[in-house]
């Protein structure tokens, strides 16, 4: 994988790069929607390539690995194959699955043991097996094993929690490199930051990953219940030490502000179940703002869905069709706010990119701020 920077907003640490794999070029600061089990949740492929435009998808190594299972996906050929998808793919390790599964899982130096939310069944992932997972799964870009802290975290756990991240880094690399892609086509691997909210250890980590001179870089543990605030600063921090040549991803952030600010902070990719979850509860997000759906004053409201929108989609049916698709529990229903809200996302990280280049990212960054946070 190779990384090009090409240009830094002059007023913030904003940056637009492109990423080049050989399922094809992203373009950050990117968005990546999850599909966690080899399928964005109530969206077609389709769709995702021509609505939403999306240029990497995520999908989870611990889901994988259980449904449909590595045989059957060896089988077809890779993940790509397997589903249809012939841009770039992005794996998780199962990390952030096994701190989770806090009730039903032990963390041991060797790996994590635990049992399947599925049927019960007994598992054991190691930085090995992780590497060996992802090999078959056949994602572009594959995540290290990381222990996931929870928020909020004592200092000592998140120490030691950290010095075996680190060292579950080394064995991953080690498998790594000793390793080869099964279908024709190059991997390349991301080591991940962790730390919880401790300034010495977010500090401590980012200086290790940095030594490693992988090809990209992932921040962890964010995301999960600290105050927005904190995610910032431990953002900030970790970018100012990572290497500015290397794309830097944002594990699992976040809300349309969390993105811009951290776009501002230097961040190039991000992924979020958010756009898609919300969707399917009613929750969109438009050019104007934040809309709830179901509310009974869209009942006769036969304008667009969001007239300035990235899609046709969200152009074309209106927001009392859409109300009445929710309230009948119509699949149509989540399909269409599930388009509306990744098509938004996609929107938001091209219009940020587009601004850096031109060198008004700050400004625009505030006007669009207080207009698509907005609940309408």
């Amino acid at each position: 994988m190779k990384f090009t920077l090409q240009a830094t907003d002059t007023q913030s640490k904003a940056r637009a790069g492109e990423m080049v794999t050989d399922h094809g070029a992203i373009q950050t600061p990117i968005f990546m929607p999850v599909g966690t089990a080899g399928t964005v949740k109530a969206v077609h492929f389709n769709e995702l390539k021509t609505q939403v435009n999306a240029q990497i998808i995520l999908g989870n190594t611990y889901h994988l690995y259980l449904r449909p299972g590595l045989n059957t996906i060896e089988q077809a050929g890779g993940l790509h194959k397997f589903i249809g998808w012939d841009r770039p793919i992005l794996t998780d390790s199962g990390g952030y699955q096994v701190y989770s599964l806090s009730d039903i899982r032990k963390i041991k130096e060797e790996g994590a043991e635990f049992r399947s939310h599925i049927d019960g069944s007994k598992h054991h992932f190691t930085p090995e097996n992780v590497i060996d997972t992802q090999r078959i799964i056949g994602a572009d870009i594959m995540m290290a094993f990381d222990e996931c802290t929870p928020y909020p975290c004592e200092y000592d756990y998140a120490k030691k929690s950290l010095a075996m991240t680190h060292r579950w880094l080394d064995r991953c690399i080690g498998r790594y490199k000793e390793t080869e892609g099964k279908y024709g086509f190059n991997q390349t691997l991301f080591p991940i930051v962790q730390g919880s909210t401790f300034k010495d250890l977010r500090k401590e980590s980012a200086e290790y990953i940095a030594s490693k001179g992988m090809d990209g870089n992932a921040i962890g543990g964010l995301s999960v219940g600290e105050p927005d605030e904190d995610m910032y600063a431990m953002t900030e921090l970790v970018c100012d030490i990572l290497p500015k040549d290397k794309p830097r991803y944002l594990m699992g952030v976040g809300t349309p502000a969390n993105i811009l600010e951290a776009i501002s902070l230097g961040i190039d990719m991000f992924d979020c179940v958010m756009p898609t979850r919300n969707a399917r509860n009613g929750m969109l997000f438009t050019t104007n703002g934040i809309i709830n759906i179901r509310n009974e004053k869209f009942k006769n409201d036969f304008s667009p869905i969001d007239a300035s929108g990235a899609c046709d989609v969200s152009r074309v049916h209106t927001k009392a069709y859409l109300r009445h698709l929710m309230h009948s529990g119509e699949m149509l229903g989540a399909m269409i706010s599930s388009v509306n809200n990744l098509s938004f996302y996609l929107w938001l990280v091209t219009e940020a990119r587009k601004h850096i280049i031109e060198g008004d990212f700050s400004v625009w960054k505030k006007a669009t701020l207080a207009k698509v946070m907005t609940r309408l």
